[in-house]
């Protein structure tokens, strides 16, 4: 059995051929999304994070609205881009959220990706220590988010509050029991993935990852998650982790499906996301049902994964992303034992 849920980017743009023409669309379209996806027997909503660009920026409210509407699916991110974030504000808003949706968030999290901007974190206030780059900032900032997640008081009360304080050293608020147990981390490297491990974070491997090898991006995604587990192990946790990795499916199970991805392109490819970082970049699977369960059957990382998402071309509007899930779940995950 496995867990499925889409993972949208939330794209907009204006152009009549766009199903999602506003920010106000991508935002009311995701939560529709979110209810439909439930209540075809989906696991999970998840939501890219990109700053300066016509996506989905600020996940909390989403989030929380998301929540709001429904009951049983999973609400996450993959991922957030923590060179951008306070790290004490954004526990006050994931708290919120949480409590909201019930316990239900799922929330990844990460260094990022290239954005539309030159350095757009020192926009947002943020740079990096003296000697330290932006990815350490990234990981520092998620040290100390993961740090308040755990409930403990670390502020020094006032002795004539506004209002009676409970008593010792206070925390933030509002707080949400088990979140902390829901935070993962978006990995492009080995290095990274061991460090999320030990740290106690689950992992999410998305649909590229910088080149460590030259094989396929599901053959080193499937050693990424195998040196996660091992330093999991190793660092002692008691629970169990979770892992996810994404991928692009269509179900080719009409004519419309067959005009948008009948042509697409079905193998890996190699370049360059960042200067001197090679990244394999993931495959679209797209087939008629039989192709595309033995073409699934044969990729490592999502046999190694407990969580897979869907990657929903947004645009297409919530009608037709629906299908597309429905797809996935009735014809293609019975077989696979996913269901």
């Amino acid at each position: 059995m496995k867990k499925i849920g889409f993972l949208s980017f939330g794209h907009w743009s204006p152009s009549p051929q766009s199903g999602t023409r506003s920010g106000a669309d991508a935002l009311l379209q995701s939560i529709d999304l979110a209810v439909a996806a439930e209540e075809l027997g989906a696991d999970g909503a998840y939501y890219r994070v990109h700053h300066f660009a016509r996506q989905l920026a600020s996940p909390f409210p989403l989030l929380a609205a998301a929540g709001a509407k429904t009951r049983r699916i999973e609400l996450g991110t993959a991922v957030i881009d923590m060179r951008y974030e306070n790290p004490l504000y954004m526990a006050e808003d994931a708290g919120a959220a949480d409590l909201i949706a019930g316990g239900r968030l799922q929330l990844g999290i990460s260094r990022g990706s290239p954005e539309q901007v030159i350095d757009g974190w020192r926009h947002f206030g943020y740079v990096p220590e003296e000697g330290k780059s932006d990815a350490d900032m990234a990981r520092r900032h998620s040290e100390i988010f993961l740090d308040l997640l755990r409930g403990e008081g670390f502020a020094q009360p006032n002795p004539r509050p506004m209002f009676p304080n409970p008593p010792g050293l206070l925390r933030l608020e509002p707080f949400s029991a088990g979140l902390r147990d829901r935070i993962w981390w978006g990995a492009a490297t080995n290095a990274t993935a061991v460090w999320a491990a030990k740290l106690g974070m689950n992992l999410q491997s998305s649909t590229l990852k910088f080149d460590e090898g030259g094989q396929p991006l599901h053959i080193q995604q499937a050693e990424q998650i195998r040196a996660y587990r091992a330093a999991w192990k190793e660092a002692g946790h008691t629970r169990e982790p979770r892992v996810s990795v994404s991928r692009s499916i269509f179900a080719l199970v009409n004519d419309m499906d067959r005009a948008y991805f009948g042509g697409s392109e079905g193998e890996d490819h190699f370049g360059y996301i960042e200067p001197e970082k090679r990244a394999v970049f993931g495959r679209t699977y797209a087939a008629e049902p039989d192709v595309l369960i033995e073409q699934l059957r044969e990729d490592q990382a999502i046999a190694e994964a407990d969580t897979l998402l869907l990657t929903v071309p947004n645009q297409l509007g919530v009608d037709y992303n629906a299908h597309v899930i429905e797809s996935i779940l009735k014809h293609v995950a019975p077989a696979l034992g996913w269901r």
